[in-house]
C-alpha cells in the first residue's frame, strides 16, 4: 500500500474502533494492528493517542463543514439558510453514522479541551457567521449566540436519535425533519421572523 494513505487508514480504523469500544477501550496497538501498520508507524503520524483522537475530530468536522458549505445558498433568506444547515446536518449524520457518533462522543469527552481555540473557531465559522448575520438582521431572539447555537444543535441531535431508533419511510423522515426544523426555528427566531 502507498505510504501516503497510512494516516487516512489509521484514522478510518480509529473511527471504527472508537465508536465500537470508546476512547479508553481502544489501545493504539489495536488501531495499528487493524490498520495494518506497526505501532512505530502510528506514532510517526500521531505522536500520542490524544493527538490521534483530536486529528480524527478535526478531520471529521472539516468534512462536515465542507459538505454544509456546499449546501447553503448565500442568496437564500436567513430562515432558508438555517433550514439548509439543519436539514443537511441531519442528512450528513444519517449518511455518516459512525462519524456523527464519534463527534458526539468527542464533545462529551476531555479531549475537547485539547483542541486549540483557533481550530474551534475555524470549525464553527460557518454556523457563527450565519448566527451573526441573523442577529444583525434582528431575526433571532435576544439570547447569547452560543446558547442559540447549542439549542439548535440539540434539536439536530435529538432528531438524529429519533430517526436512528425508529424505522420510518423516507417521506416520513423528510416530514419529521421539516417539522422539527420549524419547531427549532420557532424556538430561536423572534416573533416577527416567524
Amino acid at each position: 500500500m502507498d505510504k501516503f494513505d497510512k494516516p487516512e487508514r489509521i484514522l478510518a480504523t480509529a473511527l471504527q474502533l472508537f465508536v465500537e469500544y470508546g476512547f479508553h477501550g481502544t489501545p493504539t496497538s489495536k488501531i495499528a494492528s487493524e490498520a495494518g501498520v506497526s505501532n512505530g508507524t502510528l506514532f510517526h503520524y500521531f505522536k500520542t493517542k490524544d493527538e490521534l483522537v483530536v486529528s480524527l475530530y478535526t478531520s471529521l468536522k472539516s468534512e462536515l463543514n465542507q459538505y454544509l458549505a456546499l449546501k447553503i445558498n448565500e442568496k437564500d433568506s436567513i430562515k432558508e439558510k438555517f433550514r439548509s444547515l439543519f436539514t443537511y446536518s441531519v442528512a450528513w449524520a444519517l449518511e455518516n453514522r459512525d462519524a456523527f457518533y464519534f463527534l458526539q462522543q468527542f464533545h462529551f469527552s476531555p479531549h475537547l479541551e485539547l483542541v486549540p481555540a483557533g481550530v474551534i473557531q475555524q470549525q464553527s465559522e460557518l454556523s457563527m457567521n450565519l448566527l451573526q448575520e441573523a442577529q444583525s438582521a434582528k431575526v433571532l431572539k435576544p439570547l447569547p449566540l452560543e446558547l442559540i447555537a447549542s439549542l439548535f444543535v440539540q434539536q439536530i441531535n435529538g432528531l438524529y436519535q429519533y430517526l436512528t431508533t425508529h424505522t420510518e419511510p423516507v417521506e416520513k423522515q423528510q416530514k419529521w425533519i421539516n417539522d422539527v426544523f420549524e419547531l427549532s426555528w420557532t424556538l430561536i427566531a423572534n416573533s416577527e421572523a416567524q
